[in-house]
């Protein structure tokens, strides 16, 4: 018993030991915990600050961005307006269509404006005159004010501000002939404008038009008294004639730049804007908000540590002369959700004081783990020997997946290779793809080391990556350019992995190799096509931009001139309708290879399309080097080119800007290279030109007539005027010519030297000359019809119509439709047309000399003409140019001319008819001299087709002249 008792008091000391050591070793760990917890913490306080500092600064550089995309936006918006007033300062009082031509893309541009509109300044005494005139194209109108809510007609005042042209009419109507004047609401901003000549906006206001309850902004320019250039602001109250302006909603206008520049949805700011200088809520234009409210922790929190609160960011808009106020403010979130260090941080912090104090807590066990491990050990042997036949099975099974993964990768498309980790790389295994690829074969390769393959790799600069890789033992990736055992090359594709034996030691690697060469000619070919022209190779419009834009920028830093050339070949539209457009295409491959060899090595030759070029000259300061490239290059493009045995020549137009004097930015300088090349079209062929001011007033002109001009045909403005032909022998009129003019609405009857030249280079001479051609014949048969006898019309043709490849087609057709009989046409050709392309042109006449239509020569005696050439040409009929004729009775030389080819005409068998006879001893030296017939003042002037008609009703001989307006002179 007393043994029993002392080893049951032993083992009672020894459990309260094993209870106290226990206990000894919770509060160690325990103590590690808290002290881990606590540094974390305050490491987790420090980070999440500097976070909250780092989002504050974004937030706020993100809110600038946003203030100045709407400050740019609203200005964009504005320079609408602008243009809509340059269009009265430039061309003075503009029709209501001018006006709705010219805002129609604008409405479409900004889809906020309500409307554009004109208001237009009359008096009292001025009223009822402008009232009834408007009354007749728009019944029941009437100046207008707003009165206890309603629009009645307006009240005596001595002067009103109507509203006369608004654009959209539709939804607008109720602002039609409204008197703005009447609005006091607008009075403030119309006199800021009208005294500074700048725009002006109204505030806030309800618009008319408008049925929900957005409210608007008025911004108003005043248009001056056309050529007054008003210097005070008392001149300028003097001189206004009315204004224009824009009516913008302005939540719409808001909203629309923000989603334009990506800044709308934003689930994270809220944006408000406000018309005035603070943020009143009696008058927020925008309002975008989320919703959110802000979190705010327990007082003894900081506000940052666990929610990112942001202040607002407030700016000021620049609205027409007032001051707009507009607020970002941010959403609150969770910090977490924006910032991942602090959380990392803490987690981790957390997590490894727990680890630390369970590391502490399991030392008090550790023996008891020992012996349970023991105990596992040995039941693990026990259960490793059970299993052992399993094992086996298992090993059988492997060896046959290895077999199987094996013949995988011999058959695989790619190259393998098998290689150990010693120095040398000693190459163990190739399949058969890496013979086929490499040309080598695996007896070549196999136990030798893997430099053996450096030689392919030479030329090199990234083979490091995959040393890295294998000094590492890591995998590794990268692309090469290999070589063939014959030397060919083909790109290659290297992926390398490390192979890890039981030990986990790398023991081998395995080395793939992808053939890629296809996939790189595909990428380099879609590379090429980006920044080139396909047909000549040289740099395309991007290329170009990028680098004029290189260029611009060295130049700004080392203070040097850059040069921009638009070069335009001239008349080659000529080329693609005669020789057709392969032809065309080779021509172009030639020009680019010409102006290549003009340029050099740091200069950028580009095709900009059909047969437009541009070449930037980089660094050249002195004007006279540039100047002599541009002579070369004329000189070089107009060398002889050869065409399926045609010979001929090519001219160019050229145009200069110079960076900085005529812009800073890629565009402005094409653009203003193209408007001096379009000058120096106009001055004549093979000529340059540089770029100056004045030029883009010319282009304005230019392209207002142009777009009149397309106009023209559908709204009938054209008009032929005809002018009689007398047969000298009989007296009587056997004809006539049909003379194109241009009723134009604002310029008048203008004659063909105003617009026939801009026709042909637009290529709408096509269509007018159709509609001359259909036109005289049927006027020709209308006559013929009411009995005034066979008579002949003669249509000039221009050279680009006779470039037309179905041209005899076309006008045989007319000669169908009309029922004109083809041997009352007569198709008149200029001499220096015919003699352009002479075997072309005389294949042309074969084919109207088959048709039956008559044919003549124009002005003949001006040119350069052949008489070798003359003798085959297919002609009817001969006129003889009127310079000649002119002083015919005073120059014995022009006498002489005459004489002459009248007999050249008479022998060659051909009528003859002189142009311009205006008085009676020009007519009898012609009869004397067998003059068949004549056409001229002494006659008639060219006129109208119902004037020809009473010519033709008198059937007189020789009647005396018609006296027309001067403006009818051909």
């Amino acid at each position: 018993m007393a043994v029993l008792s002392s080893s049951v008091i032993d083992n009672i000391k020894k459990w309260k030991i094993l209870k106290l050591l226990r206990f000894s070793v919770s509060i160690s760990s325990l103590i590690a915990l808290v002290l881990g917890l606590t540094i974390t913490a305050l490491l987790f306080s420090a980070i999440r600050r500097i976070e909250y500092n780092q989002q504050k600064f974004e937030f706020k550089r993100s809110a600038e961005l946003r203030l100045q995309a709407v400050n740019e936006g609203v200005e964009d918006a504005i320079s609408g307006l602008r243009s809509v007033n340059q269009l009265f300062v430039t061309a003075g009082l503009v029709s209501r269509e001018q006006f709705r031509v010219f805002v129609q893309p604008m409405l479409e541009r900004y889809p906020y404006i309500q409307a554009f509109n004109f208001h237009r300044l009359i008096s009292d005494a001025e009223r009822p005159a402008y009232e009834s005139e408007m009354r007749k194209r728009f019944p029941g109108f009437s100046v207008t004010e707003i009165r206890d809510g309603k629009m009645v007609p307006a009240g005596t005042r001595p002067v009103y501000r109507v509203v006369d042209y608004i654009e959209p009419m539709q939804g607008n109507e109720k602002a039609f002939g409204f008197d703005s004047l009447s609005y006091s609401f607008q009075n403030a901003a119309i006199k800021r404008a009208t005294e500074t000549g700048l725009p002006a906006a109204t505030g806030l206001l309800r618009l008319m038009q408008e049925k929900n309850t957005q409210q608007g902004v008025i911004i108003i320019m005043p248009v001056y008294r056309s050529g007054s250039v008003p210097k005070s602001a008392a001149a300028r109250r003097e001189a206004v004639i009315g204004d224009t302006a824009a009516v913008f909603r302005a939540g719409d206008m808001i909203e629309k730049i923000l989603i334009s520049r990506g800044f709308l949805p934003s689930p994270d700011s809220g944006i408000s804007v406000y018309a005035g200088d603070t943020p009143d809520p009696a008058n927020v234009v925008f309002r975008y908000d989320d919703g959110a409210v802000p979190h705010r922790m327990p007082s003894i929190w900081p506000a940052w540590l666990w929610y990112d609160n942001l202040d607002n960011v407030s700016g000021r808009i620049a609205v027409a002369g007032t001051q707009w106020h507009m607020v970002v403010s941010a959403t609150p979130v969770l910090f977490m959700q924006n910032h991942k260090g602090s959380l990392y941080v803490l987690l981790s912090g957390i997590l490894l004081s727990i680890l630390t104090a369970a590391y502490v807590y399991a030392l008090v066990s550790r023996q008891a783990t020992i012996e349970r491990v023991t105990t596992e050990r040995t039941a693990a042997l026990q259960l490793a020997n059970s299993c052992l036949s399993k094992d086996i099975a298992q090993r059988i099974n492997t060896e046959k997946f290895l077999r199987l993964r094996e013949r995988v990768i011999d058959a695989s498309a790619n190259a393998i290779i098998i290689i150990n980790s010693t120095p040398d790389y000693v190459i163990e295994y190739v399949n058969p793809a890496f013979e086929r690829i490499t040309g080598y074969s695996s007896a070549e390769v196999l136990g030798r080391s893997l430099n053996l393959l450096k030689g392919n790799y030479r030329d090199q600069q990234n083979t490091e990556a995959i040393r890295a890789a294998l000094r590492e033992k890591r995998e590794g990736h990268t692309v090469l350019r290999t070589y063939r055992k014959d030397g060919t090359m083909y790109w290659n594709e290297m992926h390398l992995s490390p192979v890890r034996n039981d030990a986990g030691e790398v023991s081998h690697f395995v080395v793939a190799q992808y053939d890629i060469t296809e996939a790189k000619r595909h990428e380099a070919e879609l590379e090429f096509q980006a920044t080139h022209d396909v047909l000549t190779g040289l740099a395309n419009r991007n290329l170009l931009r990028d680098r004029l834009s290189l260029a611009i920028a060295d130049s700004e830093h080392f203070g040097h001139s850059v040069w921009v050339l638009f070069v335009d070949l001239d008349r080659f539209n000529v080329v693609n309708d005669t020789l057709g457009h392969m032809a065309g295409d080779k021509i172009l491959k030639t020009i680019a290879r010409r102006l290549q060899s003009t340029a050099s090595e740091v200069d950028t030759v580009a095709r900009l399309g059909g047969d437009e070029f541009a070449l930037v000259l980089a660094g050249r300061i002195d004007e006279g080097l540039v100047v002599g490239v541009i002579h070369r290059i004329i000189t070089t493009i107009a060398q002889p080119l050869t065409f399926e045995e045609h010979e001929f020549s090519l001219n160019c137009s050229i145009g200069v800007a110079v960076c900085p004097t005529d812009g800073r930015d890629p565009d402005t300088l094409i653009k203003h290279a193209d408007i001096a090349m379009y000058r120096a079209k106009d001055l004549g062929s093979n000529s340059f030109q540089f770029y100056t001011q004045t030029m883009n007033e010319r282009t304005l002109d230019r392209f207002h007539m142009e777009r009149d001009l397309r106009n023209a045909l559908d709204r009938g403005q054209f008009v032929l005027h005809y002018q009689p032909q007398v047969n000298l022998h009989s007296g009587h009129i056997t004809g006539m010519e049909a003379l194109l003019r241009w009723q134009h609405p604002r310029l008048g009857l203008l004659p063909p030297s105003h617009f026939i030249g801009l026709a042909e280079e637009t290529g709408l001479i096509i269509q007018i000359g159709a509609w001359v051609v259909h036109t005289a014949c049927s006027q020709n048969k209308a006559w013929q019809q009411a009995g005034y006898g066979n008579l002949v019309v003669a249509v000039n043709l221009s050279p680009r119509q006779f470039m037309q490849k179905d041209l005899v087609q076309s006008v045989a057709a007319v000669l169908e439709q009309t029922g004109l009989s083809a041997e009352h046409l007569e198709i008149e050709l200029t001499e220096s047309l015919v003699m352009t392309d002479i075997d072309h042109a005389i294949g042309i006449m074969h084919d109207f000399r088959k048709l039956g239509v008559k044919l003549s020569v124009d002005d003949f005696g001006t040119g350069y003409s052949s008489l070798s050439y003359l003798k085959r040409l297919p002609l009817n009929v001969l006129k003889i140019d009127q310079s000649f004729i002119r002083d015919v009775t005073l120059d014995p030389d022009d006498a002489e001319i005459v004489q002459s080819i009248i007999s050249l005409a008479h022998n060659l068998r051909l009528h003859v008819i002189a142009e311009g006879v205006e008085n009676q001893e020009q007519l009898a030296f012609l009869q004397g001299r067998g003059c068949d017939s004549m056409q001229g003042f002494y006659v008639s002037h060219p006129v109208t087709a119902d004037l020809f008609t009473e010519i033709l009703r008198e059937r007189k001989c020789l009647p005396s002249p018609i006296e027309v307006p001067y403006g009818l002179v051909s």
